[in-house]
């Protein structure tokens, strides 16, 4: 059946210039967001999304959505762009590490924020259930017990899960004049901590759309009494949406830690993440594959439950470096569990080791000296 391209390209330009913008309520098409449309013989929409600093992430999947929405679409390609405005000055990694070609610079942020901050890292993933808070939690403790200033940012205010795997269910306290208020953060373990899981009641879901998303992870970053920190880990929520842009939009960030399984599945996610990242000008620290494999404790064996390989040939693809492979065990979730990273519960556990190791790995990136220097 032969797709008439023009009448197609019509309405898929009708239905999204149905999308609006929600500050200016001016449609994507008459905004200029939408760029270079175009429908394929084989009915694959095609264009670019020029997403702007004051954007919400969101706007780029209700164009998809839209535009998946026409009668005689296959499939919609979109490749997020940022404006040529924000091009012209290539930002450097405040580690000095040299930007991949074809990156494009994020806003500037705003230094105030990282006051007494040395190194900001993201763990970050493509996808929910890869166990990347586990990593955020345990890469935090390691850092902490080798005797950095240590903070973590709890970023999935859909999903807060630091603070049970730091064993805190406390308010933290305010201190302030009136007016000047700061939140004070909870410690756990030499850990920093603050999340919205401490301001929330049990079991009470954080519903909130992308906007809400940034102002919040810009009040933890704001209105936190940090003090001096040597690291602060933000614990990322899944995907490539609000509260990935906001970060890089509002502070400097070091680079990010990217948490993958073995399976295809999951590396497939990982790869548009770093794609992502990679785009706002942020450094791919490397990857960590977790849960790697399970190791009998009866007789011994090695079973790839997840399959095999998929962290490493994800690091290769992506040319950066593998941080490590983290086992599968009991061990570590007991250890979620009970409110005791696993590398201050089981320290000379396998999982510990290897947390260790990514640690050293982390650090030695971010400050530019050779792992174990």
């Amino acid at each position: 059946m032969s797709i008439d391209r023009e009448e197609l390209l019509q309405r898929v330009r009708s239905a999204l210039a149905e999308v609006r913008h929600p500050a200016t309520q001016v449609d994507i098409v008459a905004s200029g967001h939408v760029r270079e449309l175009g429908v394929g013989d084989d009915g694959v929409v095609r264009f670019q999304f020029a997403l702007r600093p004051d954007d919400p992430g969101s706007l780029v999947r209700e164009a998809r959505t839209a535009a998946e929405a026409v009668e005689g679409v296959a499939r919609v390609k979109i490749d997020v762009v940022l404006p040529q405005e924000v091009q012209a000055a290539p930002a450097q990694p405040r580690s000095g590490r040299p930007m991949k070609p074809g990156t494009v610079p994020a806003p500037t942020p705003d230094p105030a924020l990282a006051r007494g901050i040395a190194h900001v890292v993201a763990v970050s993933s493509g996808k929910g259930g890869v166990g990347k808070s586990t990593v955020a939690a345990n890469l935090a403790a390691a850092l902490a017990a080798a005797g950095k200033r240590v903070g973590l940012l709890d970023a999935d205010v859909y999903g807060p899960d630091i603070p049970l795997m730091f064993g805190e269910k406390r308010r933290p306290r305010v201190t302030g004049a009136r007016g000047q208020e700061k939140i004070v953060p909870l410690e756990a373990h030499g850990v920093r901590l603050m999340s919205l899981g401490f301001l929330l009641e049990d079991e009470q879901p954080a519903i909130m759309r992308g906007p809400l998303i940034s102002g919040i992870l810009r009040q933890f970053l704001e209105q936190v009494e940090w003090g001096e920190l040597d690291y602060l880990i933000v614990d990322m929520p899944p995907g490539t949406g609000d509260a990935q842009l906001s970060l890089v939009q509002t502070i400097n960030v070091d680079g990010a830690v990217m948490v993958t399984t073995p399976q295809d599945v999951s590396t497939g996610d990982v790869r548009r993440a770093i794609r992502m990242f990679e785009r706002v000008k942020t450094p791919i620290l490397g990857v960590v594959e977790n849960m790697s494999g399970f190791v009998c404790p009866c007789c011994g064996e090695r079973i790839d439950i997840f399959g095999e390989g998929g962290g490493r040939r994800l690091a290769e693809d992506m040319h950066v470096e593998l941080l490590g492979g983290v086992p599968l065990e009991v061990g570590v979730r007991q250890a979620g569990d009970s409110g005791s990273p696993t590398v201050v519960a089981a320290p000379d556990s396998a999982a510990a080791r290897a947390f260790r190791e990514i640690a050293a790995k982390v650090a030695a990136a971010v400050e530019g000296v050779p792992a174990g220097a």
